[in-house]
């Protein structure tokens, strides 16, 4: 379902694909090639929520803004059932899977949070850090095994999503 409240009407690139079975609602804009899997929420009602190019929302993740709003960067895959409340996503970032960013936080680029991992509210987590726990450290920098997590198999992706549009999903 995408929905406009309030007057604020979501924006969806035309290459993009949303699951019917998915969520989007009021001040959002989705950008090129971006991925929103089944039973992803997506609800901009206090401020908006822009997410950039080739970012994936997995299944169950729910995506939730404050005032003034939150700012998906390029490259970002957001694991099943995390729950994102934000201000700033970086960059090649990948949220792990059940992994909580709370409000106010804010993670730069080339970031892992781990699977099961709370970024507190308020976090500012520089460019390269590898963050697991609750709550949430940074443990160790980004390595180059940790970027291919976040690069993803996308022409798997690809090939789900002509799956998904042809039966009519």
């Amino acid at each position: 379902m995408i929905a406009g409240l309030g007057g604020k009407i979501p924006r969806v690139a035309e290459s993009a694909f949303v699951s019917q079975n998915a969520c989007v609602v009021g001040d959002v804009e989705i950008g090129e090639n971006c991925i929103i899997w089944p039973g992803a929420v997506i609800r901009a009602d206090y401020g908006s929520i822009r997410l950039g190019q080739d970012v994936w929302i997995e299944d169950n993740v729910v995506v939730h803004s404050d005032i003034p709003g939150l700012d998906i960067g390029n490259n970002v895959i957001i694991g099943h059932g995390a729950v994102v409340n934000g201000r700033r996503i970086g960059n090649k970032v990948l949220v792990g899977i059940n992994a909580s960013v709370l409000h106010e936080t804010e993670i730069g680029d080339r970031c892992v949070i781990a699977a099961g991992a709370v970024v507190t509210q308020g976090m500012k987590i520089p460019s390269g850090s590898f963050v697991a726990g609750v709550p949430g450290k940074i443990t160790a920098e980004v390595s180059e095994k940790h970027m291919k997590w976040v690069e993803g198999d996308r022409q798997i992706a690809i090939q789900w999503v002509q799956e998904y549009k042809k039966q009519g999903l």
